[in-house]
């Protein structure tokens, strides 16, 4: 088999208001990692992969949208599924970029994890439209980027891409020779996203599935935060991203989970965390666990604020307290709300959820905006849930 005429190098196929039954609520048994956007017009875009089983060949890629606020989602939008079940679509990714197109970013790899794994793009120019519009998927990346990219103050565009290395608790099935590519790694665009590639990576100890994300300090400073099997890890670059200072522990805590961080408009850091959860998990025993793992300490979603640059974070809000509620992805709208979205329990309620509030919510420490809400559903399969975890 030739590199040109491998499954995972070729594109999958993007269904739009998909109505076939494999894809529909009532057939999809497993569900969870989701993404989400706010166009311009106030359009919610809501996407996470689902399937028949847990994070396997054949998952499949699910977009959910809402045009009245939350209130009610609409399924099955688009679905993006690999014509070859060895592969699956998975750690899909939302981003509406500075002219208003909205990115819909997925990853697809043979099986698991086969040791290359690859971030393909389809983009939407008309994100407000009544019939959606996407262009043919691209291929931009190596490894998986499960979280936004960055714009920097000199309109420079970082993708946040990783290849997961063989100390993360998934060794590769197959070897492609890209050992040396195996870090947090940067890739960078200067036009827009026509062309994109790999400018430098970091090296951040104990780090579990990267999942990392970037933010630009008031210096010009580049602060990567990773996550690790002990908490979240970081590193920094001073030259735009091509070269990471060693990595290390940061002060900011976590369970080994998904997390998020982004910039406000008003100049404040938002990170979306778990904050003073109960459990840690026990290293030796995720590491005799399969692909698939029982995490612990994921509980205690909460939305913090720093005024100083990452420094301290004293000002939370709760979102959600429960066990088994987990990788948050967040969006700020022009409507002045913060959309936070997230899964709880993957294999059993397999629910799909979203939290709406405002920077004064978090500042205040209580839900008071006239809007705001939280544990709002925006999907749950029903397909019979008797899956292995």
């Amino acid at each position: 088999m030739t590199k040109q005429t491998e499954p995972s190098l070729l594109p999958a196929t993007l269904y739009t208001n998909a109505k076939q039954e494999r894809f529909q609520d009532s057939y999809r048994r497993w569900q969870g990692i989701p993404s989400i956007e706010v166009s311009r017009k106030g359009r919610i875009f809501i996407n996470f992969y689902s399937g028949q089983d847990a994070e396997v060949g054949g998952n499949i890629m699910v977009l959910c949208t809402s045009d009245n606020g939350g209130e009610s989602f609409s399924s099955c939008t688009a679905v993006v599924e690999h014509p070859d079940p060895s592969c699956r679509i998975y750690d899909p990714n939302l981003w509406l970029d500075p002219d208003g197109r909205l990115w819909m970013f997925y990853t697809q790899a043979r099986g698991f994890n086969d040791g290359r794994s690859g971030v393909w793009a389809v983009i939407c120019d008309e994100p407000d439209a009544d019939e959606l519009t996407w262009s043919l998927p691209r291929r931009i990346a190596n490894g998986i980027m499960m979280n936004k990219p960055l714009i920097t103050q000199n309109n420079e565009w970082l993708f946040p891409c990783a290849i997961w290395c063989d100390t993360s608790g998934s060794i590769p099935a197959e070897r492609h020779g890209l050992e040396n590519e195996q870090f947090s790694n940067v890739y960078s665009s200067l036009d827009k996203g026509k062309t994109i590639s790999l400018k430098g990576r970091a090296d951040v100890p104990n780090r579990s599935f990267d999942e990392h994300m970037l933010v630009e300090k008031k210096d010009g400073t580049l602060w990567m935060l990773v996550r690790t099997f002990d908490g979240i890890g970081e590193s920094f670059s001073s030259d735009g991203g091509r070269t990471w200072s060693p990595g290390r522990k940061s002060s900011i805590d976590g369970p080994c989970s998904r997390f998020h961080i982004r910039r406000l408009k008003s100049g404040r850091l938002l990170m979306i965390n778990h904050h003073q959860f109960e459990q840690r998990i026990d290293l030796e025993d995720i590491m005799r666990q399969g692909n698939v793992k029982s995490w612990k300490g994921r509980s205690h979603l909460t939305a913090m604020l720093s005024e100083d640059d990452g420094k301290t974070w004293p000002y939370t809000l709760l979102l959600d307290a429960r066990n088994e509620v987990s990788y948050p992805d967040a969006a700020e709208a022009d409507d002045g709300y913060i959309y936070v979205t997230y899964d709880w329990e993957r294999v059993k309620q397999r629910e799909i959820l979203m939290a709406k509030f405002t920077e004064e919510d978090i500042l205040c420490g209580t839900l008071a905006s006239a809007k705001g809400r939280l544990k709002i559903l925006v999907n749950k399969a029903l397909g019979q849930p008797d899956i292995h975890n």
